[in-house]
C-alpha cells in the first residue's frame, strides 16, 4: 500500500493532501459504519444459528457442520469471483450483500416451515458470507488509504465495527426469549441493508479501484510466493493453528452451555450476553491494548505472548472444568484474535511485495481461516463416529496443544529482517507500491480477472 501523496496545490482546487485527508476519513468512517451494521446483523444471526442447529440435529453434529463449512466458503468465494469479473468490485459487494440477506431471510421462512435441513444451510452461510463482506470491505481500504492513514485509521475501523458486534449481541440477550430465536434471523438479515447502503456511498465517495496490473505474473491466488518467502508458509501453519484452537474451545464452550440450560431460548439468551461481553473486550484491546503494546513491546514479543496467554487459559479451564472457565478461555482467544493478534499479524505482511499483501494474504486469511476449523472439525466427527467422540476434556487438551505448537512458530514467524521491522514500527512506508486509489481510481472500472 502507498503512503500518501505529497502535498500539492491542483489549479483551482484544494491541496492534495487535504484532498486525501478528506477521503481518507470519509472512506474509514463509512466502511467502519457498514461493518458496523454488517457485524450487528451477523451477531443475531450467528447466536441464532447455533441454537437452531443444536435444536435440529443435536449437540453432537456440530463438529459435522463444521467440517462442511469450508466447502461452503470455496462455492461462495468462486461465485463472489464470477461476480467481480462480471460486475466489478462496487456492484459485487451490493450484490453478495444483499444477496446474503435474501438467504438468510429464505432460511428463517423454510424454517418456519419445519424443514429441518434449513438449519443446516444456515449454519453454512453465516460463516462465509461475513468473510466475504469484511474481507471486501478491507479490499477496499487497503486499495483506498495510503500507508500513514491506514496505520492511523485501521485499529479505529476494527474498533467501530465492534461495536455493532456489541449492540447486535446486546440485542440477542434481550430478545431471544421474548420474540423466540427465528425471529432474530429477520433482523439480522434487515441488519445488511444499510451495510450495503453505507458502502455503495464509500465507493461513490472515494471511486471504484481498478487492477493496477494483470494477475499473471504469480497467478490470481499468489501461491509461488509461499516458495519465496518462508513467513507466508509459517503464517499459514499458525492460521490453521488458530482455528483448531478456536474449533476446539467453541465445541466445548457449546456442549457445557447445552448442558448448563434446558431451555434453548437460554441458551441463546446466555450465548447472546457471552457475545457482548466479548466484542467489548475486543473493542477494548482494538481502541488501547493493541496500539499500546504495538508501539511500546518489540513485535516478536507480541506474537509469542499471544499463544502463552491462549495455553494459559485452556490450562487453567482444563484443571477447572465448567462453563465459565471454558467461556472465559473463549473469550480470551477470541478478544485477542480480533484485536492484538490481527493488527500484530498484519504488521508481518506490510515489508513483503504487493501480490504477497493483496493475493497470498487471502489463502492464509480466508480459505486456510476456515480450512483450519473445517479439518478440525472433521477430524473430531470421525472419531465420535467411530465411538471415540473427543471429552471436554480432550478438546481442552487439543486446545492446549495447539496453542503450544502456534507459539513455537509465531517466533520464527516474527523475525523479520530488522530493517523490515525497523521500517514497519517506525510507521516508514514498505517498498514501493501502486498509487493510493483516492488518487488513481476509476468509478467505473472493475476488476476484469
Amino acid at each position: 500500500m502507498s503512503s500518501l501523496p505529497s502535498d500539492s496545490n491542483p489549479a483551482g482546487g484544494a491541496p492534495a493532501a487535504l484532498i486525501h485527508r478528506r477521503k481518507a476519513i470519509a472512506a474509514a468512517v463509512l466502511v467502519g459504519l457498514a461493518a458496523m451494521c454488517a457485524l450487528a446483523g451477523y451477531e443475531l444471526v450467528r447466536s441464532s444459528s447455533n441454537t437452531l442447529f443444536r435444536t435440529a440435529y443435536g449437540k453432537q453434529r456440530l463438529a459435522w457442520i463444521m467440517a462442511v463449512t469450508p466447502a461452503g466458503v470455496a462455492l461462495m468465494l468462486y461465485a463472489y469471483g464470477r461476480l467481480l469479473t462480471w460486475l466489478g468490485p462496487r456492484r459485487t459487494l451490493l450484490a453478495t450483500t444483499l444477496g446474503s440477506a435474501a438467504i438468510i431471510a429464505a432460511c428463517y421462512a423454510a424454517l418456519r416451515a419445519s424443514w429441518r435441513p434449513a438449519a443446516a444451510v444456515l449454519f453454512v452461510v453465516r460463516e462465509a458470507y461475513i468473510v466475504l463482506l469484511i474481507e471486501q470491505y478491507w479490499s477496499f481500504l487497503n486499495s483506498t488509504l495510503g500507508s500513514d492513514w491506514a496505520r492511523k485509521l485501521n485499529g479505529p475501523v476494527c474498533g467501530v465495527a465492534s461495536l455493532g458486534a456489541i449492540a447486535g449481541a446486546s440485542l440477542v440477550a434481550l430478545l431471544a426469549t421474548r420474540t423466540g430465536t427465528a425471529a432474530l434471523l429477520l433482523i439480522g438479515a434487515a441488519s445488511t441493508i444499510p451495510a450495503a447502503v453505507l458502502a455503495h456511498l464509500a465507493y461513490r465517495r472515494c471511486g471504484e479501484p481498478a487492477p493496477e496490473r494483470p494477475a499473471r505474473r504469480t497467478g490470481a491466488l499468489a501461491l509461488p510466493l509461499f516458495r519465496q518467502h518462508r513467513v507466508l508458509v509459517l503464517l499459514l501453519a499458525i492460521i490453521t493453528l488458530t482455528q483448531a484452537l478456536s474449533t476446539c474451545l467453541d465445541l466445548s464452550f457449546q456442549s457445557r452451555l447445552h448442558d448448563a440450560f434446558a431451555s434453548p431460548d437460554q441458551q441463546t439468551s446466555w450465548s447472546g450476553a457471552f457475545f457482548a461481553w466479548l466484542n467489548a473486550c475486543a473493542a477494548f484491546m482494538q481502541f488501547i491494548v493493541a496500539p499500546l503494546a504495538l508501539k511500546l513491546l518489540p513485535l516478536p514479543f507480541v506474537h509469542l505472548a499471544i499463544p502463552l496467554l491462549n495455553l494459559a487459559m485452556c490450562l487453567w479451564a482444563l484443571l477447572q472444568p465448567s462453563l465459565r472457565s471454558a467461556a472465559a478461555a473463549f473469550l480470551a482467544f477470541k478478544s485477542l484474535d480480533y484485536s492484538l493478534f490481527r493488527a500484530a499479524k498484519e504488521l508481518l505482511y506490510i515489508p513483503l511485495p504487493f501480490d504477497a499483501r493483496y493475493r497470498a494474504k487471502e489463502v492464509i486469511d480466508v480459505f486456510a481461516y476456515r480450512f483450519g476449523k473445517g479439518a478440525t472439525s472433521t477430524a473430531i466427527a470421525i472419531l465420535h463416529a467411530a465411538g471415540r467422540g473427543l471429552s471436554d476434556a480432550a478438546l481442552m487438551g487439543v486446545a492446549a496443544a495447539s496453542a503450544a505448537i502456534w507459539g513455537a512458530l509465531a517466533w520464527p514467524a516474527s523475525r523479520l529482517p530488522r530493517a523490515a521491522i525497523t521500517c514497519v514500527m517506525a510507521g516508514a512506508a514498505p517498498a514501493p507500491a501502486p498509487p493510493s486509489s483516492c488518487s488513481s481510481a476509476n468509478p467505473s472500472a472493475g476488476d476484469r480477472r
